[in-house]
């Protein structure tokens, strides 16, 4: 049996308030293998988005292991854990997150600049996914001159641009109107069949339906 991409176990992130210790996640456990979509629900507040910072090596855990790739992320020095990062995840926030100065090429092509690509190779990689996500009549715009729908495949080319082993996504259409909603959508079920591997924080339940299974986050644990 292959090894997960992604696996983390007991799981557990505290936080002081003041006097008190706030338990946010208590032991959660998670599989996900390779070409595996999977979708994590809760209420909020009920910590999504502490688990996927966690599990992208954002933040560090209380307790508990993430491995990614077979390699523990908590016992990483912060260099490796970059470097790591920038080769075997890609990341979609809600807020998309793209550098407003730089053009959709240069914001999709920075993760490979950042792990020392050439620039013709790296311009060459991004013209081809931002192709695959429908923005190439839109390269040279900044993010300013793009829709909402327009900025979150940008986003989403430039998490995938690396050809990561998975993609965290953290309620990516949650800001988007219906229709730009079904073609992010659309990709990540394309995408999905080819062997990349997703986990996706939503609340809509059209998201979660397209995924292999769907997970609740209730009382700190997965179930």
């Amino acid at each position: 049996m292959s090894e997960p991409v992604l696996r983390c176990d007991k799981l557990c992130r505290v936080y002081e308030d003041g006097n008190r210790s706030v338990q946010v996640l208590n032991g959660v456990q998670l599989e996900l293998a390779a070409g595996e979509k999977i979708a994590i629900v809760g209420a909020s507040g009920s910590g999504k988005s502490t688990l996927l910072n966690l599990l992208g090596g954002l933040d560090r855990p209380s307790s508990g292991r993430v491995l990614l790739g077979g390699q523990d992320l908590g016992a990483l020095p912060e260099n490796a854990l970059c470097a790591l990062r920038n080769t075997r995840l890609g990341f979609v926030y809600q807020f998309h997150h793209l550098l407003p100065e730089f053009d959709a090429r240069e914001n999709v092509a920075m993760p490979l600049l950042i792990r020392g690509e050439a620039r013709r190779e790296a311009w060459r990689r991004a013209d081809a996914m931002l192709g695959r996500v429908g923005m190439a009549q839109r390269l040279d715009h900044r993010p300013a001159q793009l829709s909402g729908g327009e900025r979150q495949r940008v986003a989403i080319a430039r998490a995938l641009v690396g050809q990561p082993d998975c993609v965290l996504l953290d309620e990516p259409t949650g800001n988007l109107d219906p229709h730009s909603a079904a073609q992010v959508l659309a990709l990540i079920d394309e995408l999905g069949q080819e062997r990349a591997s997703f986990i996706v924080v939503t609340h809509d339940p059209a998201i979660a339906a397209h995924m292999n299974r769907t997970l609740e986050l209730r009382d700190g644990i997965l179930v």
